[in-house]
């Protein structure tokens, strides 16, 4: 079954390039557009896409509201890419801390954008762990958020889930982990689902985010 994605971006142009270099790919499919976040759930609920490719800045619902409507409203939601002009821009961690699994710039080569719904899609990795890791130390609580060391310290990790999400931090797949830990990609699994679920993270990217932001993880 290819990765189904829905395009959302004000601007046609945009929407236009994505949809050439995602449709030009054997296994993704673009489900459908639209111009604004506000359109965002309604369209999600009717084509029910994989992946939901979304401009940060939109002029009426933004994207970082309109990822917070689409988990708020929506069981089983799509993993959500925001697409963004700049790299370094805090409503792209707002978007992160939101909910969103991941981000794109619009200047990336068409490699580049086909890579990151792919894994978007799959869930197994953090996209661009260096850029989350410079975002979080621009615009993550310098001292430490409160509320996230509150979560991490009720989650009582433990020392092995501790170093796997070091790793999931890092960028490491699940492949790398176990490679790097010496156990099965299986057990590294179970881990992983061990520490999103202790720490209520619906991905790898919000379990980084607490992370960081508890300083359990230095962004630096």
């Amino acid at each position: 079954m290819p990765v189904t994605v829905l395009l959302v971006d004000d601007e046609p142009l945009v929407r236009a390039g994505l949809r050439a270099v995602l449709e030009a790919q054997p296994d993704i499919e673009v489900a459908g557009e639209a111009a604004d976040g506000a359109a965002v759930v309604p369209l999600v609920r009717r084509l029910r896409p994989d992946v939901v490719a979304m401009d940060v800045r939109m002029p009426l619902l933004d994207g970082i509201e309109a990822t917070r409507a689409l988990l708020r409203t929506v069981s089983d939601p799509p993993r959500i890419l925001v697409v963004t002009t700049f790299e370094n821009d805090e409503y792209v961690y707002e978007a992160l801390r939101a909910g969103a699994d991941g981000f794109l710039l619009k200047r990336a080569r068409p490699a580049e954008i086909v890579h990151a719904v792919r894994l978007i899609a799959e869930g197994e990795s953090l996209l661009f762990p260096a850029s989350v890791r410079r975002l979080a130390a621009e615009y993550g609580d310098g001292g430490g958020n409160r509320a996230a060391r509150a979560e991490l310290e009720r989650a009582r990790l433990t020392d092995r889930e501790g170093e796997v999400l070091r790793l999931m931090a890092r960028g490491l797949s699940n492949a790398e982990i176990a490679a790097r830990l010496v156990v099965g990609t299986e057990t590294v699994k179970s881990h992983v689902s061990a520490v999103l679920a202790k720490l209520g993270a619906r991905d790898r990217t919000q379990a980084v985010i607490t992370a960081y932001e508890s300083r359990f993880v230095t962004p630096g």
